[in-house]
């Protein structure tokens, strides 16, 4: 478009433009703008209008943004598109990224792009979806450029200028023996910076870390962030190189994984999708099952209230310090249920270390009930005498090291017990805690003042 053709008036808003049906701002704001920025539009938009905005977009930067976009988002600009136009996009996806939107599209979506795909393209992606869910085999790029390590460097990066073009990255080069099986990686800036007639064997870096195909992707990329490569070599189970998983989709799998986590322990459902996007409807519905079970969890709190009713009648006083102390518990364990949670997944905490974790947390909670105790016999001493601040603060002191206990070890007993550890969320953990957190504070208050 030139300058001559612009509209006289350039939208600052893609979705303002289309619903005044100003195609020509429309095209111009495309144009403008890079294919992260128009991929987040998008997925704030209804399927029509996103449709029409990516359509207008030309073949090279449509595809750039439909990879940007997330698994539910292209799925439903996909069955928006024209069969010409499908076909493009189809065609032009790296196939770990057609891997990724295939993985919970309807069968009809699958049945499409399949039957849109070259031969070749379609026994790739099929083979990547022959891995397990969730495995990095899901993930990896199958389009590598292999060395063998018999080359000589000249030869080497004339491989890479010969088949270069075709694979996703050059920057991390495997090298295989004769039967393809990895015997380590070469970095590019090695090779363009060592003499021609050099062996690639005697570049080669044999530690360097590798996955296998079947192993979780997010074990794989962190285990990327902890060893600082770009690139992860991935093999199958006879050690044989069937692709890298890059950078790009290591941080993708991370995000994805810290997202999941971050909803379950808010007790919510984790969901794909754009949040503006998304009805209240949805994500109502995304968070009531878990409101519904934590509100029966809830109903132990009122049990053991009616329980210990004489106790309350006998000492109205006691009434008062429910919600503190029920609070200060439950606050206490999500605390300690949070850092597992975080330890667990970075891989600071193994399952071994469950009794270690049990006797760290347990002497944390005994040193935040301690230090909270001074705080609550002294203002308790003040409003209703000695003797129920002390209940008080001998309560907290337990209360917090039980909370600190069960919130820090439940996620690891979680793990052992092959559920995901964040399952274990911190609105459970508060839930369990404030129920046998009431049961510590009669007992103790039956035991101190003798009733």
């Amino acid at each position: 478009m030139t300058h001559s053709q612009l509209p006289d008036e350039l939208p600052t808003d893609l979705q303002n433009a289309l619903e005044n049906q100003d195609l020509r701002g429309a095209q111009y704001w495309l144009d403008d703008r890079p294919p992260h920025l128009i991929a987040d539009e998008l997925a704030r938009m209804d399927d029509v209008d996103a449709v029409v905005a990516f359509r207008l977009l030309d073949k090279d930067k449509a595809v750039s943004v439909f990879e940007e976009l997330e698994p539910v988002d292209q799925q439903a600009i996909l069955m928006g598109l024209r069969d010409s136009a499908f076909r493009d996009v189809v065609d032009g996806m790296d196939p770990d990224d057609r891997v990724r939107m295939l993985r919970e599209a309807p069968a009809k979506v699958v049945q499409r792009v399949l039957a849109g795909l070259s031969p070749r393209d379609r026994r790739v992606t099929a083979a990547l979806l022959g891995y397990p869910e969730g495995s990095v085999g899901r993930y990896m790029t199958p389009q590598t450029v292999p060395l063998n390590q018999h080359l000589t460097v000249g030869e080497a990066l004339e491989r890479v200028r010969a088949r270069g073009s075709e694979a996703e990255t050059v920057y991390t080069l495997p090298v295989v023996d004769s039967g393809r099986r990895l015997t380590g990686v070469v970095e590019l800036r090695e090779l363009v910076l060592t003499s021609p007639e050099q062996e690639v064997a005697d570049l080669v870096r044999t530690e360097a870390p590798r996955a296998y195909a079947t192993d979780p992707a997010e074990d794989a990329a962190r285990l990327m962030r902890e060893t600082n490569v770009l690139d992860l070599p991935v093999v199958d189970s006879e050690d044989r190189l069937v692709g890298l998983l890059t950078i790009d989709d290591a941080v993708e799998v991370i995000e994805a994984a810290d997202t999941e986590d971050v909803a379950r322990q808010s007790g919510s459902a984790p969901w794909s999708g754009h949040y503006m996007a998304a009805s209240v409807w949805q994500l109502a519905r995304y968070r009531v099952v878990w409101l519904l079970l934590l509100l029966v969890a809830a109903t132990f709190t009122v049990g053991v209230t009616q329980i210990f009713e004489g106790t309350l009648e006998q000492v109205t006083q006691l009434a008062m310090f429910i919600p503190l102390l029920i609070g200060t518990g439950g606050n206490a364990g999500a605390q300690a249920a949070t850092t597992a949670v975080r330890a667990l997944a970075v891989g600071e905490v193994r399952g071994s270390d469950l009794f270690a974790v049990i006797w760290r947390e347990c002497r944390v909670g005994l040193l935040l009930g301690l230090l909270l105790a001074v705080l609550a016999l002294g203002l308790g001493a003040l409003f209703v005498g000695p003797r129920i601040a002390s209940v008080v603060a001998l309560a907290l002191v337990i209360i917090c090291a039980w909370a600190a206990t069960v919130g820090g070890t439940m996620p690891l007993l979680a793990k052992r017990l092959r559920i995901d550890p964040a399952v274990v969320s911190a609105p459970m953990v508060t839930t369990l805690v404030d129920a046998t957190g009431l049961v510590i504070y009669f007992l103790t208050a039956r035991v101190v003042l003798g009733i």
